[in-house]
C-alpha cells in the first residue's frame, strides 16, 4: 500500500495586520506539521518575524516546524525582463523540490505563509504549479485566499476602489510607465520601485498606502500635483529607515 501524498497549503496571510487573517487561514495553520519561512536577508527580517509571530498567536498545538530558508534574489541588471523573472524563478523551483523533498514527509502536512493573497503578484502559486506538473514529487496543494493590499489600501482610506458601473484595472509600476492606462477606469498599482505616479498628470488624485495594517502604516492622499513630491520623498524616506518599503495606490480622475 502507497503511502498518504504530501500535502502542502499556500495561506495568504494578509498585509501587514495579524487580525487580517481569515477563520479559513487559521484552521489551516493548525493543519500544517511544517512551515516554510521567507528569509529575504536582514533588511526584512520584520516580514519573518510577522510570520512567527503569527505562527505563535494562532497555533494550538506544539507539534510543528518552522524551516527558514534563503530566498533568491532577482537579478538588478538584465536585457529580457521575463527571462529574468523565469530564471529566478528556477532558483526558486529547486529550492522548493528540495524542501519537500528533505524536510516534508509523506502524510505530512506543509504550508508557505504568503503575504497578502497567493493570487495577486505573488509568484509561491506559479512556481509550485509548475513544480507539482513535473510529478517529480509527488503532492496535492490548496490555496487558503487572504486580505490583499488593494483591499487594505481602500479600507484605510475609506474608499471604494471604483466608480459607478467604472472597471478597476490593476498593473505595476513597470506596466504604468509604458502605458498609463488612465481613462474612466481607476487604476491600482502596486510594486513600483520607480514611482511611476510622478509622470502621470498631476490632476489625478492618488490615495497611497505604505506598510499596510502594521504599525508602521503610511497614508497620503490627494491631487498628484500637491502631493507626489511628499509621497515621493515619504516613501525614500521609509525604505531608507525600515530597509525595505511595500506600498500601493489608487489613481482616478476626480469624481
Amino acid at each position: 500500500m502507497s503511502s498518504a501524498r504530501r500535502t502542502l497549503l499556500l495561506i495568504g496571510i494578509g498585509a501587514g495586520d495579524p487580525d487580517y487573517l481569515t477563520l479559513q487561514a487559521i484552521k489551516a495553520l493548525n493543519r500544517a506539521d511544517v512551515f516554510f519561512i521567507q528569509d529575504k536577508g536582514q533588511d526584512k527580517q520584520a516580514l519573518r518575524h510577522l510570520r512567527t509571530e503569527i505562527c505563535e498567536r494562532f497555533i494550538e498545538r506544539d507539534q510543528y516546524r518552522l524551516v527558514p530558508f534563503d530566498y533568491p534574489t532577482r537579478a538588478k541588471e538584465f536585457s529580457d525582463y521575463k527571462a529574468n523573472v523565469a530564471s529566478w524563478h528556477g532558483e526558486i523551483e529547486a529550492i522548493y523540490a528540495r524542501l519537500l523533498r528533505d524536510e516534508l514527509q509523506d502524510g505530512q502536512c506543509g504550508a508557505f505563509l504568503i503575504w497578502g493573497d497567493p493570487s495577486l503578484y505573488d509568484s509561491t502559486l506559479r512556481i509550485i504549479e509548475a513544480l507539482h506538473r513535473k510529478s517529480e514529487i509527488a503532492f496535492d496543494y490548496e490555496i487558503i485566499p487572504g486580505i490583499t493590499a488593494v483591499q487594505a489600501l481602500a479600507a484605510q482610506h475609506r474608499i471604494a476602489l471604483n466608480a459607478i458601473g467604472e472597471p478597476v484595472h490593476i498593473t505595476t509600476g513597470r506596466k504604468l510607465s509604458a502605458q498609463q492606462p488612465l481613462g474612466g477606469e481607476s487604476v491600482v498599482v502596486m510594486l513600483d520601485g520607480e514611482q511611476a505616479f510622478t509622470r502621470i498628470d498631476p490632476e489625478v488624485e492618488i490615495f497611497w498606502g505604505a506598510y499596510l495594517g502594521t504599525k508602521e502604516q503610511l497614508l497620503i492622499a490627494g491631487k498628484l500635483g500637491e502631493v507626489a513630491d511628499k509621497i515621493a520623498s515619504t516613501r525614500e524616506a521609509a525604505r531608507h529607515s525600515n530597509g525595505w518599503i511595500m506600498d500601493s495606490y489608487l489613481l482616478r480622475r476626480p469624481r
